[in-house]
């Protein structure tokens, strides 16, 4: 469905979320997240990420090295514990991971982060974070 609204030249913009970022900028995010970034670069429509500093992992320098979850293959080959997909192996990842060169920018609550991602991601994770209630001020764009 997304190529679909994608080539139809409607969508101006895609923003998702992400579970964990890494240092490169490489964004963990729900299983089909990737192959819409992919989509989006394919016609020319910006991608972004939308997330809290809190999901900065810098210590880890790709996504390669993020640990994804791989659910049971009980979900997906069986209904109210009956099989319906016999002698079938399945695989059930939660997650995938998106590279950063799919990301336009990743918005926070600190400012947007731009590529280069190392250097604007942890520039945003060095600065003071801002009270809760405290005053409010635009975005910084890194």
């Amino acid at each position: 469905m997304v190529g679909h609204f994608l080539k139809s030249g409607k969508v101006r913009a895609i923003v998702t979320g992400a579970d964990r970022i890494a240092a490169n900028g490489d964004t963990a995010n729900k299983i089909g997240t990737y192959q819409m970034a992919v989509l989006a670069k394919e016609h020319n429509v910006p991608f972004y990420i939308a997330a809290p500093i809190s999901t900065f992992d810098l210590s880890i320098p790709d996504g390669d090295r993020i640990p994804i979850e791989e659910r049971s293959a009980a979900e997906v080959t069986h209904i109210q514990g009956v099989r319906i997909a016999p002698d079938v192996p399945a695989a059930h990842p939660a997650f995938d991971v998106t590279p950063a060169r799919y990301i336009a920018a990743i918005f926070t609550e600190r400012g947007v982060a731009k590529p280069p991602y190392t250097q604007s991601l942890q520039s945003l994770a060095n600065e003071k974070a801002i009270p809760s209630g405290g005053p409010s001020r635009k975005l910084q764009v890194v």
